[in-house]
């Protein structure tokens, strides 16, 4: 493992596959009647988020305690940034204070590489998602969930998602979720659809490892997952689709359109979920939807995460040992 986790791009197949075993050994405190382990104790991990995040803070929050790390939650809102304080000045305000590890989020695509490249701190740092570009530990979360549904919780270990055909319906223009995804999952040897409108692919996307279709219909009978995506209303600056009907027509997962997966497909969700747009509550609340279990994987793969960087190269070993 690198020092860092800034982009799931930065990851090789060892260390993503390292990673998801690493979760699966992770995922057994969560059976214990004492949901701890003692690897972090004494280091210091401060969640810096500029940017408003339920899930993915509560998660980080969730898997350094499980570890025994100190916690230090730090929102911009009531902090100094709201009177103008710099990224940098933060930095060497938590240097100053001893810190081992930050996990950031941040509206600004790159602050996070930025912070970890810069000389500002001497921690590690992890990206909770920045702008429209980066969030490598939803990334790995989606991949774990697919591993564990797709090819079983201990028939997955030690393997990638070789042969999968995963598809990627929705704002992929502004996601940083479908990015992270795309390049996990190709360097997890499975096969990525884009499905959009036109208005809501990127520029560029041709030289992204996947292919892009427009017609969501036909790709569905041939997908062993798909994910779909919140219309990102808060980054836009301009009407991408004529109504929110029009959308939900198109690109909308209801339960007519489930009934055309294969019968192993499961379809995913990174939250949080705008029913009635991307997905109908019938589809939602499914036994093949696994949004809420994507939540409790993401404290699972959180916890391998900040194990590797901070703790050692080695999967994690759980289980007590008789003395």
């Amino acid at each position: 493992m690198q020092r860092h986790l800034i982009s799931a791009a930065d990851l090789t197949r060892d260390d993503a596959v390292l990673i998801l075993d690493t979760a699966e050994e992770m995922a057994r405190v969560a059976d214990r009647p004492i949901k701890k382990l003692p690897t972090l104790r004494g280091r210091t991990i401060v969640n810096l988020f500029f940017e408003d995040s339920t899930r993915t803070r509560i998660s980080f929050e969730a898997a350094e305690k499980r570890l025994s790390a100190d916690v230090i939650n730090f929102t911009a809102k009531g902090s100094s940034v709201s009177k103008g304080e710099s990224l940098k000045d933060t930095a060497q305000t938590l240097e100053a204070m001893g810190v081992d590890a930050v996990v950031i989020r941040h509206g600004a695509s790159g602050a996070p590489y930025r912070l970890a490249n810069s000389g500002w701190i001497d921690a590690a740092v992890i990206n909770a998602g920045d702008g429209t570009h980066q969030h490598p530990t939803q990334a790995l979360l989606d991949a774990f969930t697919m591993r564990r549904r797709l090819l079983g919780r201990d028939a997955g270990l030690g393997q990638d998602l070789s042969g999968k055909r995963i598809t990627i319906v929705g704002d992929v223009l502004h996601s940083r979720v479908a990015r992270s995804n795309v390049d996990l999952l190709h360097t997890l040897g499975a096969e990525v659809t884009l499905v959009a409108p036109p208005t809501l692919v990127p520029v560029g996307v041709d030289t992204w490892p996947c292919t892009v279709s427009y017609d969501l219909d036909s790709a569905l009978s041939k997908s062993d997952a798909v994910m779909m995506l919140r219309v990102q209303r808060e980054r836009m600056n301009a009407a991408f689709f004529p109504t929110e009907r029009e959308y939900s027509r198109r690109y909308g997962l209801d339960g007519d359109r489930m009934a055309r997966l294969p019968e192993h497909a499961i379809v995913m969700h990174p939250g949080p979920m705008v029913r009635g747009m991307e997905i109908t509550a019938e589809v939602a609340d499914s036994d093949r939807c696994t949004a809420v279990e994507q939540v409790a994987n993401g404290v699972s793969i959180r916890m391998a995460v900040l194990y590797l960087l901070l703790g050692g190269n080695e999967p994690a070993q759980t289980r007590t040992e008789e003395k």
